[in-house]
């Protein structure tokens, strides 16, 4: 089949109608929205945590919780841990701390508060002072060191294996001053043997578990920018 002289003419405005077309439509011009990161990396963020990966964020606001229409106004709404009476001071603590902050969270709580305690115990043993200044306060902080410094004095290491949390329990809580505190159990089971520099075990068996029993308290100053909640007091438990 011929193509006479305008079917010709036709075809090639047709070419250059099209090539106009995708020279507009597709290019970007500067004004497009950026693809949407539901987590952006650290050094993305803009809140002051970028480039402190040691920093265990206890959950704070994530997110706005709706007020339930039955409650009286301005009276949170809380999921208590188990056997926890709701007119406890332990309530009433943490019905305060969703007032100052209503996207605060149980569970997500003890979820970190139970990272930041492998974290904290992990660093230790290794002697980790940087990681440990990120998550402890002046006062554990300093107490911690000196526990490192004597051993490092004495020319013994730690090895130290973390092998589980089996229960974190919230125990007690408390609101002063816009200071919010909350001390959590753990109970942990932990591999850790203290040799001297010629191998010699000082402390541990590298064939036996051992339990760890703390019970520790972080705190945090609410309202702030700085979303990160620290070590505040331990307490070993026998």
């Amino acid at each position: 089949m011929s193509l006479d002289f305008f079917t010709i003419v036709f075809f090639a405005i047709a070419v250059m109608v099209f090539v106009r077309l995708y020279g507009v439509l597709g290019t970007k011009n500067g004004s497009e929205q950026p693809p949407f990161r539901p987590l952006d990396p650290p050094e993305a963020r803009d809140d002051g945590s970028a480039g402190n990966d040691n920093v265990i964020q206890l959950p704070r606001n994530p997110e706005p919780i709706g007020r339930d229409p039955v409650r009286p106004q301005g009276e949170p709404q809380i999921t208590l841990p188990p056997d926890t009476p709701p007119e406890s001071s332990l309530a009433a603590a943490l019905r305060a701390i969703m007032t100052a902050e209503r996207g605060f969270d149980v569970g997500r709580f003890l979820d970190g508060s139970k990272v930041a305690y492998e974290m904290i115990v992990t660093a230790y043993a290794a002697g980790d002072r940087r990681t440990l200044k990120n998550l402890l306060s002046k006062e554990v902080l300093d107490s911690f060191i000196t526990g490192i410094d004597d051993r490092e004095k004495r020319g013994e290491k730690v090895e130290f294996t973390f092998v589980g949390i089996d229960k974190a329990d919230l125990v007690e809580a408390s609101v002063k001053a816009g200071r919010a505190e909350i001390t959590v159990r753990f109970a942990a089971k932990v591999i850790q043997v203290t040799r001297k520099a010629d191998g010699t075990v000082v402390e541990g068996d590298p064939a036996r578990l051992t339990d760890l029993v703390d019970v520790w308290t972080f705190a945090r100053d609410l309202g702030t920018s700085d979303p990160n909640w620290r070590l505040v007091d331990t307490r070993a438990v026998d």
